[in-house]
C-alpha cells in the first residue's frame, strides 16, 4: 500500500507514492523489509531509540511525534521516509485501519469499570441468536462462531486490532461487539474502527497506577462517546450506573441517539425482578409491549449487564423481542460467577474475575442470598498495580463474607506478603494463605452443606504472574484439585 495513501493528512515526503508499505509496527523486533516503524515515546521506552534498529532490518518509514522528527531523521537513512504527527498514536490506529481496510459491517464497543466482558460476551450471543456470524474481542480474546482463541489485552494494539477484523469479515463474520479499555481508548488503539453503537456500565475505582484522578480515568472512557462513535451512532446506558449521567450528557450536546437500560430506563425498563432457582425473571418494558425473560445467571449487575447488550443488539438493528427472549439462552462469560464445583459435603464454590472493589462487592451480593449457610471468600491484590484499592478489597471482603482468606493474586515484582498485609488492613480478621492453591484448598475444605465460597481474583485466567515470570495457574483447576482431595478423605 502506497505510504501517501496510509499518510493521508500529513507531510509526506517527496515520492511517497512510490513507497509500498508491506507492514506496520510499533515493535522493532517485529520489523520486516518494507514496514512503517512507529516510534512512540512511553513512560519507560523511547521508541524514537530504536529508529536506527528498524531501519536496519529494512523500515523504509517511521512515524513519530512532531517535535522528534528532526532527532529521527539523523538518526536513519535519508532513504527512510519520516512521517510525523501532533498524536503519532492516533495516526497509527488509522493507518492500520486503512491499511487492513475491510470490517465487520456492524461494530459496538463497550466501556466501563465493570462488566465490558460480559456485556460484549451477551451481545455476540444475541446478534448470534438473531441469525448473524458474530464475533467478540477483548478479555477472552477473540471468540468467533467456529471458535476462540485468547489474547491478554482487552483492547488489542491497534495493528492486531484492525487485521482481527479483516480476518473476521474475510470469514464471513458481519457482527462484532469490543471491549473498550481505558488504557486502550487513552492511547487511541480504537480510531479507526467503524462502530455502530457504544455503550457504558460504570465506573468504579481501577487502574489507579495509570490514570492519576478518577476524572482522567472517566474521560479516557467519555473518548468513545466523544470521538470514536460517529454521529447518528447510538449511545447505551443504564441510568442507575454510576457516573452514566457524564455518558448521557456527552449523547445530548452531540445529538446522539440514547438508548437507555434498567429501571430508570426509557427504552427497556426494568419493572419487576424477581429470583427464580439459579436465575431471574425480568419483567421489561418496551415501545413493543411488555416482555417477562428469564434470565438465566444470578446478580443484579448481570441483569444490567444483559440489558445493555440488548441495547446494543437493538440499537445495531436487531428486532426488540428477538434481542429480549435470547437473553433466556445467554451462558455467562468464562470465570464471571462461574460455578467451579460441588463438594462432597454439599458446598458450592464459584469462580469470579472480580479485581476491583465495586466488581467484589457485586459478585458477592450476588451469591449471598444464595447461600443458605456461610458466604466465604479467597481474594488478593496485583503487584504493580493500583496499591489504593488493596485495603478497599479487604473492606468489600469483610463486609460480605462471613469468612476471608487473603491469598497472592499476581504479585510480579512485588513483595507478596507486603500486597497481602495491605488487603489485611481492610481485613483484620482474615485468614492468610499465600500459596493460592493452599487457600484454595483450605476454603474448601471448610464448605458444609449449603455454604457457598468464592474464589475470586484471575477468572479465566491460567498463570500467576511471579516476578518476570508466569507459573501455570487456573483457579478452576485448583477448585476441582481441591474438591476431588475432600472426596477422597
Amino acid at each position: 500500500m502506497d505510504l501517501e495513501y496510509l499518510a493521508a493528512g500529513l507531510t509526506s515526503p517527496e515520492a511517497a507514492e512510490a513507497r509500498k508499505i508491506t507492514g506496520l509496527t510499533a515493535d522493532s523486533r517485529k520489523v520486516q523489509p518494507g514496514f512503517l516503524f512507529a516510534a512512540f515515546k512511553g513512560a519507560s521506552v523511547d521508541g524514537t531509540k530504536f529508529a536506527p534498529d528498524a531501519a536496519a532490518a529494512g523500515a523504509i518509514a517511521i512515524l513519530c511525534a512532531e517535535e522528534a522528527a528532526d532527532a529521527v531523521r539523523a538518526q536513519v537513512p535519508k532513504t527512510v521516509a519520516v512521517v510525523s504527527a501532533a498524536e503519532p498514536r492516533q495516526v497509527f490506529a488509522k493507518m492500520a485501519a486503512r491499511f487492513y481496510g475491510a470490517q465487520p459491517d456492524t461494530i459496538v464497543a463497550v466501556t466501563g469499570t465493570a462488566g465490558k466482558t460480559s456485556v460484549a460476551h451477551f451481545a455476540r450471543q444475541i446478534f448470534q441468536s438473531a441469525g448473524h456470524p458474530a464475533a467478540s474481542l477483548g478479555t477472552l480474546g477473540v471468540i468467533k462462531p467456529d471458535g476462540e482463541s485468547y489474547g491478554g489485552l482487552t483492547t488489542p494494539d491497534p495493528v492486531a486490532l484492525h487485521k482481527q477484523l479483516a480476518e473476521l469479515e474475510e470469514e464471513g463474520v458481519n457482527h462484532a461487539a469490543l471491549e473498550a479499555s481505558s488504557h486502550g481508548l487513552d492511547q487511541y488503539r480504537l480510531d479507526g474502527v467503524r462502530l455502530t453503537a457504544a455503550a457504558f456500565t460504570n465506573l468504579g475505582r481501577d487502574h489507579m497506577d495509570y490514570h492519576p484522578t478518577i476524572e482522567h480515568y472517566l474521560n479516557a472512557k467519555l473518548r468513545l462517546f466523544k470521538e470514536l462513535l460517529p454521529s447518528g451512532g447510538t449511545v447505551v446506558c443504564d441510568p442507575g450506573e454510576k457516573y452514566a449521567d457524564r455518558v448521557m450528557a456527552v449523547a445530548q450536546e452531540r445529538g446522539l441517539p440514547l438508548f437507555t437500560v434498567g429501571e430508570t430506563g426509557r427504552n427497556l425498563t426494568l419493572t419487576g425482578l424477581k429470583p427464580m432457582g439459579a436465575g431471574q425473571e425480568l419483567t421489561i418494558q418496551s415501545a413493543r409491549g411488555e416482555y417477562k425473560v428469564t434470565l438465566p445467571l444470578i446478580g443484579r449487575f448481570q441483569v444490567s449487564n444483559a440489558l445493555i447488550a440488548a441495547g446494543l443488539a437493538i440499537a445495531a438493528g436487531i428486532d426488540t423481542g428477538t434481542a429480549l427472549r435470547a437473553l433466556e439462552n445467554l451462558k455467562g462469560a468464562p470465570g464471571r460467577l462461574e460455578l467451579a464445583g460441588k463438594t462432597p459435603a454439599g458446598g458450592l464454590v464459584f469462580v469470579d474475575y472480580a479485581h476491583k472493589p465495586d466488581a467484589l462487592d457485586n459478585a458477592l451480593a450476588a451469591l449471598k442470598p444464595f447461600a443458605r449457610g456461610k458466604l466465604s471468600v479467597i481474594i488478593g491484590a496485583g503487584g504493580d498495580r493500583d496499591p489504593g484499592k488493596r485495603e478497599l478489597m479487604g473492606e468489600v471482603a469483610a463486609r460480605r463474607a462471613d469468612l476471608v482468606i487473603v491469598t497472592d493474586d499476581n504479585p510480579r515484582s512485588e513483595d507478596p506478603a507486603t500486597i497481602r498485609k495491605a488487603v489485611l488492613g481492610g481485613a483484620p480478621d482474615a485468614m492468610e494463605i499465600g500459596d493460592r492453591y493452599e487457600a484454595i484448598a483450605e476454603g474448601v475444605r471448610r464448605l458444609k452443606h449449603g455454604d457457598i465460597l468464592c474464589v475470586a481474583g484471575k477468572g479465566h485466567e491460567t498463570g500467576q504472574i511471579v516476578g518476570d515470570t508466569v507459573i501455570p495457574f487456573s483457579d478452576h483447576e485448583a477448585v476441582k484439585r481441591a474438591i476431588s482431595l475432600e472426596g477422597n478423605t
